[in-house]
């Protein structure tokens, strides 16, 4: 039982509530609860006998206070009916508690325990290009000349035109800012990369590639960033600019460039994945882009490509003509590719320019390829490997990379883009411009 001075009580749009110091704390010292506490989380109280009998009047919705108040009493979320999820979103973030409502909606991530959310179409019609989880829940989906920002509502921001130039990546650097590669618009000179706002659609900063000390033009590509503020990205231009770029995020200024050797292709990459532990780059052309499919591992500090691996001169007939996509493991030491069956495949990272160890397992599923399918995409998260393929996406896990679950829900084709981040999983569907959103639900209140 609690004693009368921790008793508290809001007047809130008329209705009277009561509840204790003890329940406003777990909002949080910067929410809206917080400036009522000193700095020992006791209740601050005014030099008179007449506080216990005192409220706080506050002029906003009591209905959506009642639900944000049992939310901090027992952490479990209800809406009722009545009340619209926006204006509840709105009421939490006049009080400082959307990171609790967002906790509250959606579990740490599990690939095994999925549930599809929502389907959000977009206005553009046509295939999509890429899309990309942003770190706070929201995500941004490229599409054309045009990108397209969602909060973690999926309220989304005023769109990013980059005037008919066609974006080729995109991807997040922080929450407030998103990196946008496209292609060099011939007779203008732009094109290259640019960081903007995800809420102002400002243009922060403009990439540009030094070659021989002259700035070119050029088209940008594949994207990546590390966690020392480096910003990676293909690149091809006129001349002989053609290679993986370094910027540095703060600055926006152009730190280095690895230039792309007789024989190999960098400047044309699908894929780049920077790798803490090792602190290489990932770098992956492949299949139809170009004829044959490279993929390398270079280390900047040294200039040098640490290791390789391509199928040129292989028999046509083997499956290492068929790699679609590919990615790092770096704690398996391997290098896993995906071909169209679905089928995956590692490498080695320990042995430089060896072959591919194909596992079947997938084959063996019964379901039938789309009249257009997209070509399958891979991501890895928390232990666990995703892989598209068509309308579905697979979960597989453990030492042996078993199949475990599979993913399928909309009503919009192919996938052709995926991305993971924010406790959450965006799918892009090749028709009508939609996108899926999958999250883990919460755990059961105990």
């Amino acid at each position: 039982m609690k004693i009368p001075k921790d008793r508290v009580r809001f007047n809130v749009g008329g209705r009277v509530f009561e509840t204790t110091s003890t329940t406003l704390a777990n909002a949080g010292r910067n929410s809206f609860f917080g400036a009522l506490f000193n700095e020992n989380w006791t209740l601050k109280q005014p030099n008179n006998d007449s506080f216990s009998h005192c409220e706080f009047f506050i002029d906003r919705n009591p209905d959506c206070f009642y639900v944000l108040l049992d939310l901090l009493r027992t952490g479990d979320l209800n809406i009722p009916p009545n009340i619209p999820e926006r204006q509840l979103y709105r009421e939490a973030s006049f009080y400082g508690l959307l990171d609790h409502v967002r906790s509250a909606k959606w579990g740490q991530f599990d690939g095994n325990r999925l549930r599809h959310s929502r389907s959000v179409t977009g206005q553009a019609p046509g295939d999509g290009t890429a899309i990309r989880a942003g770190p706070d829940g929201g995500c941004c989906v490229a599409h054309g000349s045009v990108v397209h920002v969602y909060d973690w509502i999926m309220e989304e921001y005023p769109p990013l035109n980059l005037d008919y130039q066609r974006v080729n990546d995109v991807g997040w650097v922080d929450g407030e800012s998103i990196i946008i590669s496209a292609c060099e618009k011939l007779g203008r000179g732009d094109g290259g990369m640019g960081l903007f706002s995800k809420s102002t659609g400002e243009l922060r900063y403009k990439f540009q590639v030094c070659h021989e000390n002259q700035v070119k033009s050029f088209t940008a590509g594949a994207l990546s960033t590390s966690s020392d503020y480096k910003i990676f990205s293909s690149c091809k231009g006129r001349s002989n600019e053609y290679g993986i770029g370094v910027w540095d995020q703060v600055t926006g200024k152009q730190i280095d460039f690895f230039y792309e050797s007789p024989g190999w292709s960098l400047g044309d990459a699908d894929k780049l994945q920077w790798l803490n532990g090792s602190n290489c780059l990932l770098v992956a052309t492949l299949f139809p882009r170009k004829d044959n499919c490279y993929i390398s591992m270079l280390d900047f500090r040294d200039k040098r490509m640490v290791w390789s691996w391509s199928d040129f001169g292989a028999p046509i007939t083997v499956d290492e003509k068929r790699v679609r996509d590919a990615i790092a493991m770096e704690d398996n030491n391997a290098i896993c590719v995906v071909n169209e069956y679905e089928d995956l495949g590692f490498m080695d990272l320990r042995m430089n320019g060896g072959s591919v160890r194909w596992s079947s397992r997938s084959r063996m599923m019964k379901f039938k390829l789309s009249d257009e399918p997209c070509y399958p995409k891979l991501a890895l998260h928390e232990g666990q490997l995703f892989s598209s393929m068509d309308d579905c996406i697979s979960v597989f896990c453990g030492p042996d990379w078993v199949l475990t679950s599979r993913l399928r829900k909309s009503y919009g084709g192919s996938i052709c883009d995926f991305s993971i981040g924010g406790d959450r999983l965006f799918a892009l569907h090749s028709e009508g411009n939609v996108f899926d959103v999958w999250e883990t639900p919460p755990p059961p209140i105990s």
